[in-house]
C-alpha cells in the first residue's frame, strides 16, 4: 500500500474509511460543518509542514467547509470531485466514488514516500507523558493541539513532523 505524504481533509468518517482502505495515510475529518478551531489549526500546521490536501463532498455544505479550511490555510492543495462521479444511494460523498475514480484524482495530487516515524511508541513513553494527563495537557497546549488522547498525540506529532527534541523540551519545561 501506498503512503501519501500529505494530510488528507475530509468531511467525515466514511470518507475516512474510504481512503484508508486505498492508501496508507494520515486523514482528519472536519465532522461536516461542525468544523472547529482546533482542526483548523492542525489543517494549517500540516499545510505548512508536510502539505495538506482537501477533499470534501462535492454539495453545498462541502463547498462551505472548503471555504472555511481555505480562508484559515491557504497554502492546502485542493482535489475536486464532479458530482455525477459522488452520487450514492441516498446523498452526495466521497464515500461513494468509485475506487478507480478516486485513486486517479489523488494520484494527481499527492506525493507519495516511504513511511517514517520520527517519534515512536517508545520514545513517546519516555516523555511521561501516557501516565500523565495534566503533562500531556500542557504540551498539546503549547503545540497548539488542543486536548488529545496518548494515541491521537503520537499521530499528531509524527503527521505534524514535530521533532522529538522540540517534544522533550516542552515535556521538560513542565513543572506541576
Amino acid at each position: 500500500m501506498r503512503h501519501i505524504k500529505e494530510l488528507l481533509v475530509v468531511e467525515g468518517k466514511h470518507d475516512e474509511a474510504r481512503l484508508t482502505k486505498l492508501f496508507d495515510c494520515d486523514v482528519i475529518c472536519t465532522n461536516g460543518l461542525g468544523l472547529d478551531q482546533k482542526t483548523l489549526e492542525i489543517i494549517r500546521q500540516a499545510s505548512e509542514k508536510q502539505g495538506a490536501i482537501v477533499l470534501t463532498d462535492p454539495d453545498h455544505p462541502g463547498v462551505k467547509i472548503r471555504d472555511a479550511i481555505m480562508a484559515y490555510a491557504p497554502k492546502c492543495r485542493q482535489i475536486f470531485i464532479d458530482k455525477q462521479d459522488a452520487i450514492g444511494k441516498r446523498n452526495v460523498g466521497i464515500e461513494y466514488v468509485d475506487d478507480d475514480k478516486l485513486i486517479a484524482a489523488l494520484e494527481q495530487s499527492v506525493s507519495f514516500k516511504q513511511r517514517d516515524q520520527k517519534i515512536t511508541a517508545e520514545q513517546y513513553q519516555k516523555l511521561g507523558l501516557s501516565g500523565n494527563k495534566a503533562k500531556r495537557d500542557y504540551v498539546t497546549s503549547r503545540l497548539h493541539l488542543g486536548q488529545c488522547n496518548n494515541k491521537r498525540l503520537l499521530r499528531y506529532l509524527n503527521m505534524l513532523d514535530i521533532d522529538l527534541k522540540q517534544v522533550e523540551e516542552i515535556a521538560d519545561s513542565y513543572d506541576r
